[in-house]
């Protein structure tokens, strides 16, 4: 006859004194084999302080086990003699979901169309931007996304709708923005729709503004005897062309239409910052770019840190939260900012890290939980200290559930701790074309996902 008890996987100390005892009350070596078990097994659970666990239950702890540390279902199955995996998933229920996380790199010249266009070839597409978006989206594994940032800027085409499209991810899944160093006028239309900005003391933001050139070339052409003749139909076509000086009426209307998109660009920002930065304060800045704790202070940016610490941060946390120039192809007016415009300001003293935050007790007390919910807590508090203890974390499980710490909390906590030792785990990275330099964002992302494997 079964014993009628709750099929689970054991918690790690219950296991340990489980194993302990059963050397202890073996038989002798010259006893017959056991026929039923039943009674050998009782003394080891009393021995062992742990009364309500079956033989059967030992089952399902291996296989819970063996799948957290990434061992495939079919392999699990053949060693519990299972036919079906459907089974043996059963069996792994408590398996821990792995944290990954999403790193799209935005660096050099932005433009519309090139989809996988690479960071060698000096430009990053908002086509490809848009497919890596999508993809992080899509899968159920990736908790959160990173914006890797170092950019001047690009086209105005596209860009409106990239950052429409980041501030919908960042509705589903938290995005955000880690400035290593620039993130201007184009670039920082994307990153101000992250949920936040982090930069370093010397990362520069803003530049909300438009600008297109004209080249006047008819008094080089003069000068070399060539006459160009522009033959068209539209008293319009041919406004701007490089063979005549600019007429003022001209000037005048693109003028216009730049500011038009300077102020689409203002409320596109505005969308993504919310009430840390409004339509009319982006439009005050006057395209200006600022650095550090200033573009914090402006509502520019959220954070002053490391972003290589900040990344990891970002990633260790349950659910990833945590604390214009013109156009050498002549595609149209850009954001963009030139990178000789501004110099470096002087060294300052660096921030110091954050520590990871300390569990503190909820504020409600067990009294209002019904026993159910208190029994279910404790057992998952139970979980995450078995888990924590088998990648090295000693948490004390009793000592959690007497101070009521939440299993979500304390998941943070071992999350926190794995980050600060290896960069945390499961990370993904999309990897820059070959020979192109590898920013520092990417390469913890990379070394941090090799250390997983």
């Amino acid at each position: 006859m079964h014993e009628q008890a709750c099929t689970r996987a054991l918690p790690h100390d219950d296991l340990v004194q489980l194993v302990s005892h059963c050397g202890a009350i073996g038989s002798s070596p010259m006893a017959k084999p056991l026929s039923d078990l039943q009674p050998f097994w009782q003394r080891v659970r009393a021995r062992a302080g742990v009364k309500d666990v079956r033989i059967h239950d030992l089952r399902h702890t291996f296989a819970s086990t063996a799948v957290a540390s990434g061992q495939g279902l079919p392999m699990i199955g053949k060693l519990l003699g299972h036919t079906q995996v459907q089974t043996t998933a059963r069996y792994a229920h408590l398996a821990a979901e792995p944290v990954r996380m999403a790193v799209i790199e935005i660096a050099g010249t932005l433009v519309h169309r090139g989809a996988w266009i690479g960071q060698s070839s000096g430009l990053t597409s908002y086509e490809g931007i848009a497919a890596q978006l999508q993809a992080a989206l899509a899968d159920p594994a990736i908790r959160g996304i990173a914006l890797d940032i170092d950019s001047f800027g690009g086209e105005v085409a596209g860009a409106f709708d990239m950052a429409d499209r980041i501030r919908a991810a960042n509705a589903q899944k938290p995005v955000q923005a880690f400035v290593a160093d620039h993130a201007l006028s184009a670039a920082y239309a994307l990153a101000s729709q992250a949920g936040r900005i982090i930069l370093p003391r010397t990362g520069a933001v803003g530049s909300i503004g438009v600008v297109a050139m004209h080249s006047d070339m008819s008094g080089a052409l003069d000068q070399k005897g060539i006459a160009v003749t522009l033959i068209h139909a539209g008293a319009r076509k041919v406004d701007a062309n490089p063979y005549q000086p600019l007429p003022e009426a001209v000037r005048a209307r693109i003028a216009g239409e730049l500011e038009d998109l300077r102020q689409l660009f203002a409320e596109t920002v505005a969308e993504g910052r919310g009430q840390r930065l409004d339509t009319l304060q982006a439009l005050a800045t006057g395209a200006a770019v600022l650095r550090g704790e200033a573009a914090v202070f402006a509502g520019l940016a959220d954070e002053v840190a490391d972003p290589v610490i900040a990344f990891r941060a970002f990633a260790a946390a349950p659910r990833g939260t945590s604390t214009l120039k013109s156009n050498p192809k002549g595609k149209g007016p850009m954001m963009t900012t030139a990178p000789e415009d501004h110099a470096q300001p002087s060294a300052t003293t660096p921030p110091e890290p954050a520590s990871p935050a300390a569990i503190t007790p909820p504020q409600t007390t067990a009294a209002v939980m019904a026993p159910e919910a208190i029994r279910a807590e404790a057992a998952e508090v139970a979980q995450v200290c078995a888990q924590a203890a088998r990648l090295g974390i000693q948490i004390d499980a009793a000592d959690a559930v007497a101070k009521g710490v939440k299993p979500e909390a304390l998941r943070a906590k071992v999350l926190a701790d794995l980050a600060a030792r290896s960069d945390a785990a499961g990370i993904i990275a999309t990897a820059p074309a070959a020979g192109a330099k590898e920013s520092p964002i990417v390469a913890a992302a990379k070394k941090s996902a090799a250390a997983s494997r």
